[in-house]
Protein backbone atom coordinates (compact mmCIF):
# COMPACT_ATOMS: atom_id res chain seq x y z
CA UNK A 1 0.00 0.00 0.00
CA UNK A 2 1.32 3.02 -0.91
CA UNK A 3 1.84 5.69 2.14
CA UNK A 4 0.24 9.45 2.17
CA UNK A 5 2.35 12.31 2.46
CA UNK A 6 0.29 12.56 5.64
CA UNK A 7 1.18 9.32 6.92
CA UNK A 8 4.97 9.68 6.35
CA UNK A 9 5.36 13.03 7.82
CA UNK A 10 3.36 12.09 10.82
CA UNK A 11 5.82 8.73 11.10
CA UNK A 12 8.81 10.88 10.35
CA UNK A 13 8.11 13.75 13.48
CA UNK A 14 6.66 11.44 16.21
CA UNK A 15 9.43 8.71 15.01
CA UNK A 16 12.04 11.50 15.68
CA UNK A 17 10.59 12.52 18.98
CA UNK A 18 10.03 9.16 19.69
CA UNK A 19 13.95 8.34 19.30
CA UNK A 20 14.40 11.37 21.21
CA UNK A 21 12.49 10.58 24.30
CA UNK A 22 13.76 6.91 24.43
CA UNK A 23 17.75 8.15 24.13
CA UNK A 24 17.90 10.95 26.40
CA UNK A 25 18.17 9.16 29.97
CA UNK A 26 21.05 7.04 28.17
CA UNK A 27 22.60 10.09 26.43
CA UNK A 28 26.58 10.26 26.97
CA UNK A 29 27.27 6.63 28.30
CA UNK A 30 28.54 3.55 26.52
CA UNK A 31 26.74 0.26 25.54
CA UNK A 32 28.50 -1.33 28.84
CA UNK A 33 27.50 0.90 31.60
CA UNK A 34 23.92 1.42 29.91
CA UNK A 35 23.21 -2.39 30.36
CA UNK A 36 24.71 -1.90 33.75
CA UNK A 37 22.56 0.37 34.90
CA UNK A 38 19.13 -1.09 33.27
CA UNK A 39 20.19 -4.97 33.73
CA UNK A 40 20.38 -5.42 29.89
CA UNK A 41 19.82 -3.75 27.32
CA UNK A 42 17.19 -0.86 26.84
CA UNK A 43 13.77 -1.89 25.02
CA UNK A 44 11.25 1.17 25.40
CA UNK A 45 11.43 3.65 27.78
CA UNK A 46 13.24 4.11 30.92
CA UNK A 47 13.98 6.04 34.20
CA UNK A 48 16.71 8.63 34.76
CA UNK A 49 20.12 7.21 35.09
CA UNK A 50 20.49 8.61 37.92
CA UNK A 51 17.46 8.44 40.91
CA UNK A 52 18.65 11.92 42.10
CA UNK A 53 18.75 13.50 38.92
CA UNK A 54 18.05 16.74 40.21
CA UNK A 55 21.37 17.52 41.65
CA UNK A 56 22.99 14.67 39.73
CA UNK A 57 26.11 15.65 37.91
CA UNK A 58 26.39 16.17 34.81
CA UNK A 59 22.18 15.54 34.22
CA UNK A 60 21.39 18.27 36.67
CA UNK A 61 18.83 19.80 36.67
CA UNK A 62 17.30 17.87 33.94
CA UNK A 63 14.41 15.03 33.87
CA UNK A 64 15.70 12.97 31.39
CA UNK A 65 13.57 9.73 31.10
CA UNK A 66 10.64 8.74 31.59
CA UNK A 67 9.14 9.85 28.03
CA UNK A 68 10.52 12.64 28.44
CA UNK A 69 11.50 14.30 24.91
CA UNK A 70 14.67 16.85 24.56
CA UNK A 71 15.87 19.93 22.79
CA UNK A 72 16.26 17.93 20.01
CA UNK A 73 12.35 17.78 19.47
CA UNK A 74 11.86 21.34 21.09
CA UNK A 75 14.17 22.68 18.04
CA UNK A 76 12.19 20.54 15.98
CA UNK A 77 8.99 21.76 16.69
CA UNK A 78 9.88 24.98 16.88
CA UNK A 79 11.54 25.02 13.27
CA UNK A 80 7.79 23.56 12.26
CA UNK A 81 6.61 26.85 13.86
CA UNK A 82 8.14 28.93 11.24
CA UNK A 83 7.58 26.83 8.70
CA UNK A 84 3.92 27.75 9.50
CA UNK A 85 4.71 31.93 9.60
CA UNK A 86 6.59 31.38 6.45
CA UNK A 87 4.65 28.98 4.36
CA UNK A 88 7.34 29.31 2.14
CA UNK A 89 11.20 27.54 1.62
CA UNK A 90 13.14 29.26 4.30
CA UNK A 91 16.55 30.84 4.19
CA UNK A 92 19.04 31.74 7.07
CA UNK A 93 17.07 35.21 7.26
CA UNK A 94 14.05 32.93 8.03
CA UNK A 95 16.19 31.78 11.34
CA UNK A 96 16.77 35.38 12.61
CA UNK A 97 13.57 36.58 11.82
CA UNK A 98 11.37 33.94 13.34
CA UNK A 99 13.15 30.95 14.87
CA UNK A 100 15.40 33.48 17.39
CA UNK A 101 12.08 35.27 18.74
CA UNK A 102 10.26 31.66 19.38
CA UNK A 103 13.15 30.78 21.38
CA UNK A 104 13.20 33.91 23.45
CA UNK A 105 9.97 35.37 23.21
CA UNK A 106 7.33 32.67 24.18
CA UNK A 107 7.03 30.54 27.53
CA UNK A 108 6.71 26.68 26.52
CA UNK A 109 6.06 23.79 27.99
CA UNK A 110 9.72 22.11 28.48
CA UNK A 111 9.67 18.08 29.84
CA UNK A 112 13.01 18.41 31.60
CA UNK A 113 12.54 21.33 33.15
CA UNK A 114 9.06 20.15 34.58
CA UNK A 115 7.86 23.74 34.29
CA UNK A 116 7.04 26.47 31.54
CA UNK A 117 10.06 28.38 30.54
CA UNK A 118 11.39 29.93 27.32
CA UNK A 119 12.96 27.39 25.02
CA UNK A 120 16.47 29.36 25.73
CA UNK A 121 16.65 28.19 28.87
CA UNK A 122 16.86 24.53 27.78
CA UNK A 123 18.74 24.69 25.03
CA UNK A 124 22.77 24.20 25.13
CA UNK A 125 25.46 26.68 24.86
CA UNK A 126 25.98 25.50 20.96
CA UNK A 127 22.06 26.21 20.33
CA UNK A 128 22.29 29.65 22.66
CA UNK A 129 24.57 30.74 20.02
CA UNK A 130 22.07 31.65 17.08
CA UNK A 131 20.48 33.91 20.19
CA UNK A 132 23.54 35.51 20.88
CA UNK A 133 25.03 35.89 17.28
CA UNK A 134 21.81 36.81 15.47
CA UNK A 135 19.74 38.97 18.54
CA UNK A 136 22.75 40.41 20.21
CA UNK A 137 25.95 40.11 17.58
CA UNK A 138 23.82 41.43 15.05
CA UNK A 139 25.84 39.10 13.01
CA UNK A 140 25.01 38.14 8.79
CA UNK A 141 22.48 35.39 9.63
CA UNK A 142 24.42 33.93 6.56
CA UNK A 143 28.31 33.65 8.61
CA UNK A 144 26.62 33.74 12.31
CA UNK A 145 27.22 29.92 12.46
CA UNK A 146 31.18 30.23 11.88
CA UNK A 147 33.04 30.03 15.08
CA UNK A 148 30.27 28.43 16.85
CA UNK A 149 31.68 24.09 18.12
CA UNK A 150 31.01 22.05 14.98
CA UNK A 151 28.58 19.52 16.26
CA UNK A 152 24.72 17.82 15.35
CA UNK A 153 23.42 20.63 16.80
CA UNK A 154 21.80 22.04 13.53
CA UNK A 155 21.06 18.36 12.13
CA UNK A 156 19.16 17.20 15.06
CA UNK A 157 16.12 19.09 13.89
CA UNK A 158 16.77 19.63 10.53
CA UNK A 159 13.72 17.08 9.52
CA UNK A 160 11.36 19.57 8.76
CA UNK A 161 13.45 21.04 6.04
CA UNK A 162 13.85 17.03 4.30
CA UNK A 163 9.34 16.94 4.81
CA UNK A 164 9.19 20.30 2.77
CA UNK A 165 11.81 18.89 -0.05
CA UNK A 166 9.60 15.44 0.68
CA UNK A 167 11.21 13.57 -2.78
CA UNK A 168 13.43 16.21 -3.88
CA UNK A 169 16.96 15.39 -1.69
CA UNK A 170 18.63 17.64 -3.84
CA UNK A 171 16.33 20.62 -2.98
CA UNK A 172 16.17 19.20 0.89
CA UNK A 173 20.05 19.56 0.81
CA UNK A 174 20.51 23.16 -0.62
CA UNK A 175 17.78 24.82 1.71
CA UNK A 176 19.11 22.89 4.79
CA UNK A 177 22.79 24.18 4.00
CA UNK A 178 21.33 27.35 3.84
CA UNK A 179 18.89 27.32 6.79
CA UNK A 180 21.71 25.81 8.96
CA UNK A 181 24.70 28.77 8.39
CA UNK A 182 23.36 31.12 11.41
CA UNK A 183 24.30 27.73 13.32
CA UNK A 184 26.87 25.75 12.10
CA UNK A 185 29.88 25.52 10.13
CA UNK A 186 32.12 23.22 8.18
CA UNK A 187 30.71 19.59 8.65
CA UNK A 188 28.16 20.36 11.54
CA UNK A 189 26.51 22.76 8.51
CA UNK A 190 26.88 19.50 6.09
CA UNK A 191 25.57 17.35 8.29
CA UNK A 192 22.70 19.78 8.26
CA UNK A 193 22.18 19.72 4.28
CA UNK A 194 22.75 15.78 4.47
CA UNK A 195 19.93 14.61 7.28
CA UNK A 196 17.49 17.05 5.19
CA UNK A 197 18.41 15.47 2.13
CA UNK A 198 18.23 11.52 3.36
CA UNK A 199 14.76 12.88 4.96
CA UNK A 200 13.74 13.97 1.76
CA UNK A 201 14.84 10.96 0.20
CA UNK A 202 12.67 8.86 2.30
CA UNK A 203 9.63 10.10 0.88
CA UNK A 204 10.44 8.80 -2.50
CA UNK A 205 7.89 5.76 -3.95
CA UNK A 206 9.68 2.56 -3.07
CA UNK A 207 12.31 3.86 -0.74
CA UNK A 208 14.45 2.07 1.82
CA UNK A 209 17.12 2.08 4.06
CA UNK A 210 19.61 1.12 1.40
CA UNK A 211 18.12 4.12 -0.85
CA UNK A 212 18.12 6.65 1.13
CA UNK A 213 22.09 5.94 2.16
CA UNK A 214 22.36 6.35 -1.96
CA UNK A 215 20.76 9.45 -1.85
CA UNK A 216 23.12 10.72 1.22
CA UNK A 217 26.18 9.46 -0.72
CA UNK A 218 25.09 11.40 -3.62
CA UNK A 219 25.07 14.37 -1.80
CA UNK A 220 27.67 14.69 1.26
CA UNK A 221 30.82 16.04 0.77
CA UNK A 222 34.41 15.48 2.32
CA UNK A 223 34.57 13.65 5.66
CA UNK A 224 30.88 13.01 5.80
CA UNK A 225 31.01 11.40 2.76
CA UNK A 226 34.12 9.36 4.04
CA UNK A 227 32.11 8.37 7.43
CA UNK A 228 28.79 7.46 6.21
CA UNK A 229 30.26 5.26 3.88
CA UNK A 230 32.44 3.38 6.17
CA UNK A 231 29.70 2.99 8.56
CA UNK A 232 26.86 2.05 6.11
CA UNK A 233 29.88 -0.83 4.85
CA UNK A 234 30.24 -1.75 8.54
CA UNK A 235 26.91 -2.44 8.79
CA UNK A 236 25.71 -4.53 5.89
CA UNK A 237 28.34 -7.04 8.06
CA UNK A 238 26.07 -6.98 10.67
CA UNK A 239 23.43 -9.54 11.69
CA UNK A 240 21.58 -7.41 14.10
CA UNK A 241 22.29 -4.11 16.07
CA UNK A 242 23.58 -5.70 19.07
CA UNK A 243 26.54 -6.78 16.67
CA UNK A 244 26.31 -3.26 15.45
CA UNK A 245 27.24 -1.48 18.57
CA UNK A 246 30.56 -1.85 18.90
CA UNK A 247 31.20 -2.28 15.21
CA UNK A 248 29.73 1.29 14.41
CA UNK A 249 31.65 2.90 16.90
CA UNK A 250 35.05 1.54 15.08
CA UNK A 251 33.88 2.57 11.60
CA UNK A 252 32.84 6.01 12.79
CA UNK A 253 35.70 6.75 15.06
CA UNK A 254 38.50 7.70 12.19
CA UNK A 255 36.00 10.76 11.71
CA UNK A 256 34.95 12.17 15.31
CA UNK A 257 36.84 14.14 16.87
CA UNK A 258 35.51 13.81 20.42
CA UNK A 259 37.64 10.82 20.82
CA UNK A 260 36.92 7.23 22.95
CA UNK A 261 35.46 9.42 26.12
CA UNK A 262 32.17 10.98 24.98
CA UNK A 263 32.33 13.45 28.52
CA UNK A 264 35.86 13.57 28.37
CA UNK A 265 36.39 15.42 24.63
CA UNK A 266 39.52 15.41 23.11
CA UNK A 267 41.87 18.45 22.30
CA UNK A 268 40.87 18.77 19.06
CA UNK A 269 37.47 17.84 19.75
CA UNK A 270 34.43 20.02 17.44
CA UNK A 271 36.73 22.20 15.38
CA UNK A 272 36.10 22.46 11.58
CA UNK A 273 37.50 19.97 9.60
CA UNK A 274 37.33 19.20 5.61
CA UNK A 275 38.47 15.31 7.15
CA UNK A 276 36.01 15.04 10.25
CA UNK A 277 32.33 13.94 10.56
CA UNK A 278 30.03 14.61 13.73
CA UNK A 279 29.13 10.99 14.52
CA UNK A 280 25.43 11.33 14.91
CA UNK A 281 24.24 11.11 11.44
CA UNK A 282 26.51 8.32 10.38
CA UNK A 283 25.57 5.92 12.98
CA UNK A 284 22.28 7.01 12.53
CA UNK A 285 22.17 5.86 8.29
CA UNK A 286 24.04 2.63 9.71
CA UNK A 287 21.66 1.59 12.20
CA UNK A 288 18.78 2.57 9.70
CA UNK A 289 20.65 0.07 7.63
CA UNK A 290 21.40 -2.39 9.89
CA UNK A 291 17.31 -3.14 11.06
CA UNK A 292 16.50 -2.80 7.07
CA UNK A 293 14.48 -0.38 8.16
CA UNK A 294 12.76 -1.42 10.75
CA UNK A 295 11.47 1.82 12.97
CA UNK A 296 11.65 -0.06 16.50
CA UNK A 297 14.88 -2.02 15.85
CA UNK A 298 16.46 0.95 14.13
CA UNK A 299 15.96 3.23 17.20
CA UNK A 300 16.75 0.67 19.76
CA UNK A 301 20.35 0.15 18.34
CA UNK A 302 20.66 3.82 18.19
CA UNK A 303 19.38 4.21 21.98
CA UNK A 304 21.63 1.07 23.02
CA UNK A 305 24.80 2.30 21.33
CA UNK A 306 25.07 5.53 23.64
CA UNK A 307 27.31 8.27 23.18
CA UNK A 308 25.03 11.39 21.83
CA UNK A 309 22.15 8.71 21.64
CA UNK A 310 19.13 11.00 21.99
CA UNK A 311 19.92 12.83 18.80
CA UNK A 312 21.23 9.34 16.76
CA UNK A 313 17.62 8.00 17.49
CA UNK A 314 16.36 11.46 16.48
CA UNK A 315 17.58 11.23 13.07
CA UNK A 316 17.07 7.54 12.79
CA UNK A 317 13.34 7.69 13.77
CA UNK A 318 12.62 10.33 11.49
CA UNK A 319 14.12 8.04 8.65
CA UNK A 320 12.30 5.24 9.23
CA UNK A 321 8.84 7.24 10.72
CA UNK A 322 9.09 8.63 7.30
CA UNK A 323 9.71 5.00 5.09
CA UNK A 324 7.22 3.36 7.70
CA UNK A 325 4.44 5.74 7.82
CA UNK A 326 2.64 6.58 11.09
CA UNK A 327 1.50 2.94 11.64
CA UNK A 328 5.67 2.16 11.96
CA UNK A 329 5.92 3.94 15.21
CA UNK A 330 5.03 2.08 18.18
CA UNK A 331 1.53 3.31 19.76
CA UNK A 332 3.13 2.39 23.59
CA UNK A 333 5.94 4.36 22.99
CA UNK A 334 4.17 7.54 21.35
CA UNK A 335 1.30 7.80 22.81
CA UNK A 336 3.50 7.57 26.89
CA UNK A 337 6.24 10.19 25.16
CA UNK A 338 3.14 12.45 24.17
CA UNK A 339 1.53 12.04 27.45
CA UNK A 340 4.64 12.52 29.69
CA UNK A 341 6.08 15.55 27.62
CA UNK A 342 2.98 17.04 27.76
CA UNK A 343 3.58 17.21 23.78
CA UNK A 344 1.28 16.75 20.64
CA UNK A 345 3.44 14.44 18.66
CA UNK A 346 1.07 14.94 15.08
CA UNK A 347 -0.25 18.44 15.44
CA UNK A 348 2.64 19.62 14.03
CA UNK A 349 2.96 16.64 11.65
CA UNK A 350 -0.58 17.77 10.79
CA UNK A 351 0.41 21.23 10.14
CA UNK A 352 3.59 20.27 8.36
CA UNK A 353 1.79 18.03 5.93
CA UNK A 354 -0.14 21.69 4.55
CA UNK A 355 2.84 23.73 4.49
CA UNK A 356 4.57 20.55 2.49
CA UNK A 357 1.65 20.95 -0.21
CA UNK A 358 1.27 24.94 -0.14
CA UNK A 359 5.38 25.10 -0.71
CA UNK A 360 4.80 22.63 -3.78
CA UNK A 361 2.14 24.25 -5.40
CA UNK A 362 4.27 27.30 -5.28
CA UNK A 363 7.02 25.58 -7.05
CA UNK A 364 4.83 24.63 -9.20
CA UNK A 365 4.13 28.10 -10.37
CA UNK A 366 7.43 29.29 -10.12
CA UNK A 367 8.59 26.57 -12.77
CA UNK A 368 6.26 27.13 -15.01
CA UNK A 369 7.00 30.65 -15.00
CA UNK A 370 10.75 30.22 -15.41
CA UNK A 371 9.49 27.82 -18.33
CA UNK A 372 7.78 30.09 -20.00
CA UNK A 373 10.27 32.66 -19.73
CA UNK A 374 12.78 30.56 -20.95
CA UNK A 375 10.75 29.21 -23.67
CA UNK A 376 10.19 33.09 -24.94
CA UNK A 377 13.62 33.64 -24.50
CA UNK A 378 14.91 30.85 -26.78
CA UNK A 379 12.16 30.52 -29.06
CA UNK A 380 11.59 27.08 -27.38
CA UNK A 381 8.03 26.18 -26.42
Amino acid sequence: MQLTLEDRIAGCLAGAAVGDALGGPVEGWTPEQIAERHGGRVRGIVGPFHADWRTARPIAPYHKGDGHVTDDTLMTHALVRVYGKVRDHLDAYSIAEHLVPDLIGTPRWVPELEAEALPLQRIFLAEKWIVARLHYGHVDPREAGVGNIVNCGAAMYMAPVGVVNAGNPAGAYAEALEVAAPHQSSYGREAAGVFAAAVAAAFLPGASATSVVDEALRLAKDGTRAAIEAVCEAALACDDWEQALGALREAVAPYDTVGPRYREPSLGARRPSRLHSIEELPVALGMLVVAGGDFRETVLGSVNYGRDCDSIATMSGALAGALGGRAAVPAEWSEEVGRASRLDLYGPAAELAVVTREVFARDTARRRAHEAAFGTLTGVR
